[in-house]
């Protein structure tokens, strides 16, 4: 396709245009219409960051309460979210939004982000033999955590990549930096 010819015509439809995003993320740029992977995947480990601090948090907590597994991890999914918000709250205040607006931002930019992480990398958790019943101290503990946190992050990446070429989730927090 002669890529030339398709960008010199005037103002386009980009949700039938996918091809044209995806050529712009392929060459690293991007347009409203496309986010690069490395944005994507910046995006991705922002939030896997602070779903991490909440999610362990939650889990120390809840073992040192000696709470059963499902308080603990509501605690911990709780917490994530918590710290997932948090993160971009405090970027998008330090670039100066008032705190309703910057909440409203965090909410749009990080919601569904945490959302498929926690639903992944819990599912992972629960679905690895023994690991709901292990304790922190023990490597299958672990094992199951970091491994749930790298396939969330492979598969949150894609979601983010979509979310942000069509001007959603953390595309709203790139307005204010």
């Amino acid at each position: 396709m002669d890529h030339s010819a398709h960008h010199a015509g005037t103002a386009h439809d980009h949700n039938t245009h996918e091809g044209h995003a995806d050529h712009a993320a392929h060459l690293g740029g991007h347009t409203h219409a496309g986010a690069s992977w490395s944005t994507a995947a910046k995006a991705t480990l922002h939030c896997l960051t602070g779903c991490a601090i909440g999610e362990i948090l939650g889990m120390v907590i809840g073992t040192a309460l000696l709470w059963g597994n499902a308080p603990t991890m509501v605690l911990a999914i709780t917490l994530a979210f918590l710290f997932g918000y948090s993160f971009t709250l405090f970027a998008v205040r330090r670039a100066g939004l008032d705190f309703k607006t910057a909440i409203k931002v965090a909410l749009a930019a990080d919601t569904v982000s945490i959302a498929v992480m926690e639903l992944v990398d819990n599912a992972i958790i629960a679905l690895t033999p023994g690991a709901m019943d292990a304790h922190l101290s023990e490597g299958l503990f672990w094992s199951a955590l970091l491994g749930g946190f790298a396939v969330a992050f492979l598969i949150t990446t894609p979601v983010n990549k979509w979310m942000i070429g069509r001007g959603k989730g953390h595309a709203v927090v790139h307005a204010y930096h």
